[in-house]
């Protein structure tokens, strides 16, 4: 369909401007032959000529009206696709590339670069294909009409391309400068959003003001040097196309005099001489546009030839009924700047069972968490659910399986029901209300303003964090997974609302293979084995109650965490 359009909107574009063109040689023909006849008192070839330029003029606007609109919409149908497949392919990337390219750089694609890609489509594309056929057209009608005023025009040429060759070198340059320097901005402006709460803490508010002013100011200036050589450009073609037009005036007034050329013939050609620049001060601006939309091009492809790093079996293993058996086979990891994070690492947890993985900061416990639900692949060796090796089974069968609950439980805009129903789309109200109940969240949900419907705006804005947490746990229930995986999802709440959480996670917990990360030791408690991670080694493997009672790093963490509570 968009094949069809844009072959329609050529076709009309070039009858438009080739009937554009037609009107300086039928002005030629009114003077020289159609004055002349009418004189003798024939009018007949006055009126087909005056009725023909009319026509050509009617015809002319129509066909333009019409490549307009099939234009639009085949610009529109690419910018449709385009910010689809970028969308599409930013969330199919992996977590690794969410975790280098920023969140304002992400946004920058989407909004600043896509709008440069639309403003050319709709103005300057448009613009440019017209002007060049218009120019075309109206050069071969020059040619045609008198050979000797075209090789006028055509010295110009010389002139006119070193002027042209030095703008395009320069506002290429210049152009990916501003997309530079307008990235920047966009992103200084979403951290200090994002992080709007530390920059008050912190009192960083003039600081965040010289940066975002120093940031402005250099925009500002890459902007001015833009415009600046439009101001030379412009002026240039404008003097260009004058000289040119005077030229063809004097050696076709010259020639008049002489008797070698009709008054007609040169009116046309001064009108077809002065038209021919006319669309270049167009095209300066499609290049100013096209300048524009290559640096975003160039961005926007930057991310779309992006691969994952973690690709999705091309022949994926069905899985069994799930039971929840994982292993960990002689596995090694390092993240992308080579740092080894897990050096050959085994570990087998049975179907069933609760561990929970405890040590320092950088130990590797969040890493084997993504492992687990391949945000990442290991460097070497693998890890299997089932007897599965997880490279091998389809992401959404993974994704039903495992399920992983994160210490920032993220509520997205809609309401509480439909943010528990993302563990189970379609879900009924009534799973919806038991997944809910299972967890301890019925109440409060209840005592929430519209209940179930209630609104929860952005990041969870109308509910606690322990409230938030027990909606993120009844979304977790839903989705029935056979490992859920708890990332510090208790680190961020108070005691009144970490003991809310834990009487959900009691029910959340049963009869599936779990794995709770966390440094409140209060949450270890449920779990029926403990393993301690130091520099990415088990250094200790047993129930909690045998680990309290040796005399190993657990023993003295827990009891270092007794001590604080009294």
């Amino acid at each position: 369909q968009v094949k069809n359009r844009l072959f329609i909107s050529l076709a009309l574009v070039i009858t438009s401007q080739a009937l554009r063109v037609s009107g300086p040689f039928l002005i030629a023909l009114l003077i020289d032959q159609g004055v002349p006849e009418a004189q003798k008192g024939n009018w007949d070839p006055m009126y087909w000529i005056v009725g023909g330029y009319v026509l050509a003029s009617l015809l002319a606007g129509v066909t333009i009206a019409y490549f307009l609109r099939f234009a639009a919409r085949v610009n529109q149908d690419i910018m449709f696709g385009l910010r689809k497949r970028l969308f599409a392919h930013t969330q199919k990337l992996s977590i690794e590339f969410h975790e280098t390219y920023t969140s304002g750089r992400v946004i920058a694609r989407q909004t600043s670069d896509m709008d440069s890609l639309k403003e050319l489509l709709d103005s300057g594309g448009n613009e440019m294909i017209a002007g060049l056929l218009f120019m075309t057209f109206t050069a071969v009608a020059l040619v045609t009409v008198d050979p000797e005023s075209f090789l006028i025009m055509l010295v110009s040429f010389i002139p006119l391309f070193f002027l042209t060759r030095w703008f395009q070198v320069n506002t290429r340059i210049n152009y990916r400068k501003t997309r530079v320097a307008s990235a920047k901005l966009i992103v200084h402006f979403v951290e200090t959003m994002t992080g709007i709460r530390a920059v008050k803490a912190f009192r960083k508010e003039k600081r965040n003001e010289e940066t975002y002013k120093g940031l402005v100011e250099d925009y500002r200036s890459v902007n001015a040097k833009v415009i600046q050589l439009f101001g030379i450009y412009d002026p240039g073609l404008i003097m260009i196309g004058n000289i040119t037009v005077a030229f063809v005036l004097l050696w076709g007034g010259w020639r008049v005099m002489q008797g070698d050329l009709g008054i007609g013939i040169l009116i046309s050609c001064i009108l077809y001489a002065r038209s021919f620049y006319e669309p270049m001060e167009n095209i300066a601006m499609f290049y100013n546009s096209y300048q524009s939309a290559n640096s975003a091009l160039e961005k926007i492809s930057g991310v779309l030839e992006e691969e994952p790093s973690v690709p999705e079996s091309k022949n994926p293993t069905p899985l069994a009924p799930q039971k929840g058996h994982l292993q960990f086979r002689d596995v090694q990891f390092a993240y992308s700047n080579g740092k080894v994070v897990l050096p050959n690492f085994d570990l087998d947890i049975p179907a069933g069972q609760t561990i929970a993985l405890v040590g320092t900061t950088g130990a590797g416990k969040s890493t084997m968490a993504k492992l687990i639900s391949r945000f990442y692949d290991p460097t070497k060796g693998s890890v299997e659910l089932d007897g599965v090796n997880l490279r091998e089974l389809a992401d959404d069968d993974l994704r039903k399986a495992v399920v992983m609950v994160t210490q920032e439980a993220y509520l997205f805009s809609g309401s509480v029901a439909e943010n528990i129903s993302l563990g189970k789309p379609g879900a009924s109200l009534e799973e919806i209300q038991n997944s809910a109940k299972a967890v301890g969240a019925h109440e409060f949900i209840l005592s929430l303003p519209d209940g179930y419907d209630t609104d929860v705006n952005k990041r969870g804005g109308r509910v606690s964090a322990g409230q938030r947490q027990l909606i993120s746990f009844a979304r977790a229930f839903i989705a029935d997974p056979t490992v859920l995986i708890l990332d510090e999802a208790t680190s961020s709440l108070d005691i009144p609302g970490e003991r809310m959480v834990q009487r959900g996670l009691q029910t959340l917990l049963a009869g599936r293979t779990a794995i709770i990360i966390a440094h409140r030791l209060s949450t270890v408690s449920i779990a029926n084995r403990v393993i301690v991670m130091e520099h990415g080694q088990m250094i200790e493997d047993d129930t909690p109650a045998k680990l309290i009672a040796g005399t190993g790093k657990f023993s003295k963490m827990h009891k270092a965490w007794r001590d604080s509570l009294v």
